[in-house]
């Protein structure tokens, strides 16, 4: 089993920028894909963004494309989001998901591929 805790969500005016982590625990983080994504209201969950366990592959939706950025930080067994010109259609509860196991089926900009989630944050983005 691996945990997922997500932290960083908050109330932020549009053009703010907000900055997510998500610690997972187990021992083997750093062969982890890890991927974010996201639930707006009333509406389906939605891939954000994606990097493979060397970081050396990132996938962004197109809609963040140029305005959030991911990271991860093995050391501290941590995935980041960074987000920035946040806009009030960002306005969702925001999920870190983790993939264990190897081999891509589906590949990581799809929920399935995932192993792990986080319970969410929540980025409420106002106008």
């Amino acid at each position: 089993q691996v945990q997922l805790v997500e932290s960083g969500g908050g109330l932020m005016q549009a053009g703010g920028a907000l900055r997510l982590s998500c610690v997972a625990s187990g021992r083997r983080f750093e062969t982890y894909a890890m991927g974010w994504f996201r639930q707006p209201p009333g509406k389906e969950r939605e891939f954000v963004a994606a990097i493979d366990w060397s970081g050396n592959r990132i996938y962004y939706a197109d809609s963040v494309k140029g305005r959030f950025t991911i990271s991860r930080d093995n050391a501290k067994n941590t995935v980041y989001l960074q987000m920035t010109s946040l806009k009030p259609e960002d306005t969702a509860v925001y999920y870190c998901a983790a993939k264990v196991k190897t081999g891509v089926t589906h590949g990581l900009t799809y929920s399935e591929e995932y192993d792990f989630w986080g319970q969410g944050t929540q980025v409420t983005v106002s106008s």
